[in-house]
């Protein structure tokens, strides 16, 4: 078994001069950074780890889709720390985003002891609006054991900033479009038959029309196994609700993978194609494994909250910062099976 994931790790930014940031991106982000330190970093990246170390039962994700990653140094500062702790030899898909207003990527961590990258396999495709852009990260991952190739998308699709929901949804549809287009491409290039798996934070929940509309990924499994055509099946509908341990220990509901305003969201998301549904290309998903991880630690007791965050400290690091903490997103994650074609 393979234990996919995806983790919004929310503003993983290197300390200052690591390397030294390009003015514009510099302009947009120094005042929430007012107080950062390498301290605060290398506390941040050990609290990651723990959380990253803990999934699929203490072993660590095989493959692990990140978001809001600032550059390379801090993704290769995160693995030395995993490989240390675990005796994984964890190793980086990482693609530049230079034109994000603020510089943050999506890449991915995957045990190079289970996978390689096929070569030529890996793209970037950028999302564009005016404020800035988004990018989605492909790749081609190839079991060392088996030799079977499974094709992994990270997304991170335009934010909801803004006066309303509706004023920035053209833009996430413009990214599911993208999403959808590629992964026509793919099974074009690859064939029907490749296993195919797109995760991201979508910032839209699976009921919006840029999810189930513009990137075909729909909820009922039996129309993506049915179909010729490139639809995805939406896992995040097995997530929609789950009961966990809060850091005080005392049981409570969580409704989302974040929460914002005190709601729960389904932002982020796992979608898989018919292939991984039906076993046709060397791997199949075991759909009731897909969930959010949490552990208790990382669950806020206050009911219009869910992960306990890190922060930034924007001037302020004792009221901010949270060295506790972790993310504002909880991880999602799900197992792929080898299976013989």
């Amino acid at each position: 078994m393979f234990c996919f994931a995806f983790w919004n790790l929310e503003n993983l930014f290197a300390p200052e001069n690591f390397p030294k940031r390009e003015p514009r991106i510099a302009s947009a982000i120094n005042s929430s950074l007012r107080g950062w330190s390498e301290a605060l970093f290398a506390q941040k990246i050990q609290q990651l780890s723990k959380v990253i170390l803990a999934m699929n039962n203490a072993r660590g994700p095989d493959v692990l889709g990140v978001c809001e990653v600032e550059n390379r140094f801090v993704l290769e500062t995160l693995v030395e720390v995993l490989n240390a702790a675990s005796g994984r030899v964890y190793d980086i898909v990482h693609a530049d985003a230079e034109a994000d207003k603020r510089g943050i990527d999506t890449a991915f961590i995957f045990d190079s002891q289970v996978f390689s990258i096929v070569p030529n396999s890996i793209f970037s495709h950028i999302v564009i609006r005016r404020t800035g852009t988004r990018d989605i990260t492909q790749v081609t991952f190839r079991s060392n054991s088996a030799g079977k190739d499974v094709v992994a998308l990270a997304n991170h699709w335009p934010s909801r900033s803004g006066s309303s929901v509706e004023e920035t949804a053209g833009f996430r549809a413009v990214a599911g479009e993208t999403l959808a287009y590629w992964h026509m491409r793919i099974r074009e290039e690859l064939g029907d038959d490749i296993a195919i798996i797109a995760m991201g934070d979508f910032n839209d929940d699976p009921w919006n029309a840029s999810i189930q509309r513009n990137a075909n990924a729909v909820r009922e499994q039996g129309d993506v196994e049915r179909s010729r055509s490139a639809k995805f099946y939406n896992l995040a509908w097995q997530y929609l609700g789950k009961q966990c341990e809060d850091h005080r220990g005392e049981l409570r509901n969580i409704d989302g993978s974040l929460y914002y305003s005190g709601n729960g969201n389904v932002f982020d998301q796992l979608l898989v194609n018919r292939s991984l549904l039906k076993g046709e290309g060397g791997y199949v998903v075991d759909v009731p494994s897909a969930d959010i991880f949490t552990f208790s630690e990382m669950v806020d007791h206050r009911v219009g909250n869910g992960p306990r965050r890190f922060g930034l400290p924007d001037g302020n690091v004792e009221k901010n910062i949270d060295e506790t903490g972790f993310s504002d997103h909880f991880p999602v994650s799900v197992m792929l099976d080898s299976v013989n074609n």
